[in-house]
């Protein structure tokens, strides 16, 4: 596009959280064309909250928004009510739009699910895998596996979706590949914190389970996916408790 990118003020960064998610500070993202403006401004706002942009607790001002994406007022107007239907975003009567801060309980439920899901979705995989889709799994691993040791957090939580939304794939079950999509992104935004200290645990889990998919053993690999989803669940938990240990002592 022709607009200008415009630099938005330090002022957007003095939300709640303070200016770490400031998009101030942030390359300039411009929504694509010819998208849907409204489903495109959508998409892009929940991305810029999974990816740490937009911090929980930040305040969403529609103008700095709009300048941000390259766009008017009302499609960022109609996706920010949007997002408080789905949970991303509280709207506060008299003071504005503000990122979501995920309660301890909704994380439980959500990844929960998660765990069920997959666990399910991993057991049809080991029945059905291919010596290629095993060969694409490997690729996958690898690729995280870099980007571990690179320190990579926001590499590391894309690359985990990608490979378990490939363990979706190979499922062949469409109706649960659907509910797991369901959930995908909101499971991206609470991995993204627990990221780093997942760390190499979370890839030696996932090249068990490429194993015992590899072994067609849908016992084992079932297993191995219902405990590997139930140490990330644990994992965020403990990472809010650390959390809240910090503040204490502030």
């Amino acid at each position: 596009m022709n607009e200008p990118v415009i630099q938005l003020p330090e002022s957007l960064g003095s939300g709640k959280r303070g200016g770490r998610g400031a998009l101030s500070g942030a390359a300039t993202q411009r929504v694509e064309r010819p998208a849907p403006l409204r489903e495109a401004v959508h998409t892009a706002l929940i991305e810029l909250i999974i990816n740490g942009t937009l911090q929980p607790g930040q305040h969403l001002v529609e103008l700095e928004l709009a300048q941000y994406l390259g766009v008017s007022r009302q499609p960022v107007r109609e996706a920010l009510q949007r997002l408080q239907t789905e949970g991303w975003v509280d709207l506060r009567p008299a003071q504005g739009a503000f990122v979501h801060t995920p309660t301890e309980e909704e994380a439980d439920q959500l990844l929960s699910v998660r765990s069920v899901l997959e666990t399910h979705s991993a057991r049809l995989a080991a029945g059905r895998a291919t010596d290629e889709e095993i060969a694409r799994l490997w690729e996958l691993q690898r690729e995280g596996e870099a980007l571990v040791e690179a320190d990579d957090p926001e590499g590391v939580t894309a690359a985990n979706a990608k490979l378990h939304a490939y363990i979706t794939q190979i499922s062949g079950n469409a109706v649960l590949a659907e509910h797991i999509a369901l959930v995908e992104r909101r499971v991206r935004w609470y991995y993204r914190p627990i990221a780093r200290p997942r760390g190499h645990d979370a890839w030696n889990e996932h090249a068990e389970l490429i194993k015992a998919i590899a072994a067609h053993d849908a016992d084992l690999a079932s297993m191995i996916m219902n405990r590997h989803t139930e140490r990330t669940r644990q994992a965020y938990h403990d990472q809010r408790v650390a959390e809240a240990e910090q503040q204490k002592q502030k």
